[in-house]
């Protein structure tokens, strides 16, 4: 393993934001992975845990602990069971798998950061989500101090959430088991409706898989969803609010607020999510409220490519960028009634 003392995490991270760790610590397979958070919790050491960093805000101050980069490596493809190694960079596993001609994952391409991080937030895009391939899950649970193999069912997946987002501190993902589909080279069921529209073809149609993938990822890129580190707009932890979803009384007083706002003749975006549930859009509402594209004018600002993206310009820090987003939850607020939520995890600060 490699240690490093003072280290700057910013750099193991996309919006390149936050201070210093304690101690940093690469590790490089699962037994390494599984000694330092051992030797963390023996010692009663705060521990932070970094794939890809593709979903975290670190505090200007930094971490003052173990701060532990899981740099695994694994790719192995048995039919269609592909088992990653939590340190697999995940586009990359994505694109090997359409080479291979199984679907299931064809869609989540360019998405940033590690396999091992795509179970804790049920990673999802583009009409999929990891939930629907996932088998199984190998973790290293800290109470028992074990290694444990979880189910799909045990992993309790949600809409961007998952057994292991709702007890962090319990599991160390190791490993991560899917089932895909080999569909004769073509991909999954498109149900994302621009996806479809991108590729001229109707809902529920499948579509050569390197058509499927190129199209996901030339859709993302237009929205600064693909990692470029010429571009600002990808220095950023993609979306920065999930969707909000609302319960009926919940959705009507919306589109109350929404006509008073915008006049009779708008609708706000709906989507079923549930008995008694509407999905509507985080980036319909930021837009809505007067946060547009390219929005503010200091070094932390609204992606020029999509409101849903706040971003490092280059010169940021943690508090200018979480000042941005205090500003855009309370304009929301104040809008429509709804409290935005935000999607990546907070490391020594908070909204």
């Amino acid at each position: 393993m490699q240690e490093l003392h003072d280290a700057p995490l910013a750099p193991l991270t996309t919006f390149r934001l936050g201070g210093p760790a304690t101690r940093l610590v690469t590790a490089t397979t699962d037994a390494e992975v599984i000694a330092a958070v051992r030797e963390a919790d023996d010692t009663g050491t705060p521990l932070l845990l970094i794939g890809g960093g593709s979903n975290l805000v670190i505090g200007d101050k930094g971490f003052d602990g173990t701060a532990l980069h899981i740099a695994t490596r694994g790719f192995t493809l048995d039919g269609t069971t592909l088992e990653l190694a939590a340190g697999e960079v995940w586009t990359d596993a994505v694109a090997r798998t359409v080479e291979a001609g199984l679907a299931g994952v064809e869609c989540l391409a360019g998405i940033p950061g590690s396999a091992g991080a795509t179970p804790i937030q049920n990673v999802g895009a583009y009409g999929q989500e990891v939930s629907s391939t996932i088998t199984e899950v190998i973790a290293y649970n800290r109470r028992s101090q074990e290694t444990v193999a979880l189910t799909n069912a045990d992993c309790a997946f949600a809409y961007r959430h998952s057994r292991f987002k709702a007890d962090p501190e319990r599991y160390v993902v190791l490993r991560v088991r899917f089932r895909l589909e080999d569909a004769d080279g073509l991909s999954g069921p498109i149900k994302y409706a621009e996806t479809a529209r991108t590729l001229g073809v109707e809902p529920g149609d499948r579509v050569p898989l390197a058509a499927a993938r190129e199209t996901v990822l030339k859709l993302r890129a237009g929205k600064g969803m693909v990692l470029d580190p010429e571009d600002h707009d990808t220095w950023s932890a993609g979306s920065f609010f999930t969707n909000p979803i609302l319960t009926d009384e919940e959705f009507a007083a919306f589109r109350t607020r929404v006509r008073d706002r915008l006049g009779d003749g708008v609708e706000p975006p709906a989507y079923p999510a549930g008995a008694g549930r509407t999905k509507t859009s985080a980036a319909w509402l930021i837009d809505k409220a007067g946060f547009t594209k390219g929005y503010g004018t200091g070094p932390a600002r609204i992606s020029t490519k999509h409101t849903l993206a706040l971003t490092n310009r280059g010169e940021a820090t943690t508090e200018d960028l979480l000042a941005l987003a205090r500003e855009v939850v309370d304009g929301v607020r104040d809008a429509f009634g709804i409290t935005l939520v935000n999607e990546p995890v907070t490391v020594g600060v908070s909204l």
